[in-house]
């Protein structure tokens, strides 16, 4: 068991360090932080209070360490069903009404403190009242497990986290109940035994999820802090690259004027006819060079509250050429108004709709639509084009990266430029693809843009 609590608390503390302002990662850690004091007893049972008796036989010390012993496995007992059950309020609360996720924390309490109250006291044949307390305990974890279970993710991102999730964490959380609760109910008593088992199987499996996945979505801010670090280094480094280009560029202008010049002067028709093409060469870089540059300068934001459908009104229009065999359908609601830029906004969803528009060369379906998820407002871009794979779609949002490698006019900035606009605006930007079935851009605003 010592395993199981070093394993335990060692998860515990990572996931509190991980995003401890997070409601869910602080639950999901006091989860695994009252299973961890309940390997604790047993490492005193069995192994710490019978060798502190053979070496200091001293009946104050041994009481001490009963007593504590005792409390570790209670909390263990009443806090573990409790902690997940808070658990999983606070990871689904699409089905939560303002009233009840105030006062159901405290109902939650009742059934706990009223065995802590009412049943025998602790003993360590006979920990709780095993009928008594899996009444309520296992009913918390059985309808915890399912609030879990049921719930949607409508972002792509995130519904592959949220499978992990749940089989790095149900599992074990579902035997806990049958081990502890269930079985002793019936007379099956020390079946917690069998935790090491099941945790030799679960922590490793958490560990490769966590890290190659994520859990709980932590895998997506891992990757979205290198691509902001990424963005940032593009932006400092074009903008001295610029600035050098730009000043070489000068010099060589000057020199060329007054090269031509001299073959003008001595009618070397030849030498004027190469100074041009140089000439016409050392602008089309600097043109290039600029064009990069301002397509990845840290913008100020200018935010204003904005109705969507009216910020959609002047965007859409001026693609109609682009649209032509493209029928494009609206679900926004007109009462949608949110506090952003509404330049640099309306240049990302120019982006994202040239985008779509580009992989429908032969006409298809464009769906613009918003939505809430979580406490943020969603606006998806959906076409039916020919989609992409996953190797192209993990690639998309990196700088320079670029499917039209035939156009000379294209950096592979545009979905960076679009990620970039998004953080400014305290939000994110996702995508979701299929070959064949077409992609959406999923432009994510936290909820305190919302303007009422």
């Amino acid at each position: 068991m010592l395993f199981v609590l070093f394993a335990l608390w060692i998860i515990a503390l990572g996931l509190m360090m991980i995003d401890p302002r997070s409601s869910t990662m602080r639950w999901m850690s006091a989860v695994v932080f009252t299973g961890g004091f309940g390997a604790l007893a047993a490492v005193l049972s069995e192994n710490f209070i019978p060798y502190i008796q053979q070496t200091v036989p001293n009946p104050s010390i041994a009481s001490v360490l009963y007593n504590f012993m005792g409390l570790c496995s209670l909390i263990s007992y009443y806090g573990l069903p409790y902690s997940f059950a808070m658990l999983s309020l606070t990871y689904n609360t699409f089905w939560q009404n303002p009233k009840l996720r105030t006062w159901l924390p405290f109902a939650l309490l009742v059934p706990p403190i009223a065995c802590l109250v009412f049943t025998p006291s602790y003993t360590e044949e006979m920990p709780i009242a095993f009928p008594v307390v899996a009444t309520w305990a296992f009913p918390y974890i059985l309808i915890g497990a399912v609030l879990i279970i049921i719930k949607k993710e409508r972002l792509p991102a995130l519904k592959r986290t949220h499978l992990f999730t749940c089989l790095a964490l149900l599992p074990p959380i579902l035997c806990v109940g049958v081990l502890n609760y269930v079985m002793p109910s019936f007379g099956f008593y020390r079946m917690w035994v069998y935790h090491v088992w099941i945790l030799a199987f679960v922590v490793p499996f958490f560990v490769y999820t966590f890290f190659k996945y994520g859990f709980l979505g932590m895998r997506l801010l891992i990757e979205r802090r290198k691509l902001d670090s990424t963005l940032r280094a593009i932006t400092s480094g074009t903008a001295i690259l610029n600035h050098a280009i730009k000043n070489d560029v000068g010099k060589m202008r000057l020199f060329l004027e007054k090269m031509k010049q001299h073959a003008e002067d001595t009618q070397q028709t030849e030498l004027i006819q190469d100074i041009d093409v140089v000439m016409n060469a050392s602008m089309h870089i600097r043109d290039m060079i600029s064009r990069v540059h301002e397509q990845t300068q840290e913008l100020p934001l200018r935010v204003s509250p904005v109705h969507l459908t009216a910020l959609l009104q002047d965007v859409i229009p001026p693609l109609h050429p682009y649209l032509t065999k493209i029928h494009v359908h609206q679900n926004v609601p007109d009462t949608l108004k949110l506090l952003l830029d509404p330049i640099q906004i309306a240049e990302t969803l120019t982006n994202v709709l040239m985008n779509a528009a580009e992989a429908m060369p032969s006409g298809g379906e464009l769906t613009i639509r918003a939505f809430h998820a979580k406490k943020n407002i969603v606006i998806e871009v959906k076409d039916t084009g020919m989609g992409m794979d996953k190797s192209v779609l993990k690639q998309v949002l990196e700088p320079f990266y670029t499917t039209k490698s035939g156009s000379r006019n294209n950096f592979g900035l545009g979905l960076a430029y679009c990620y970039s606009v998004m953080k400014k605006h305290g939000g994110s930007l996702e995508l979701s693809s299929e070959p064949g079935k077409g992609t959406s851009v999923f432009l994510i605003f936290p909820g305190n843009r919302l303007q009422t």
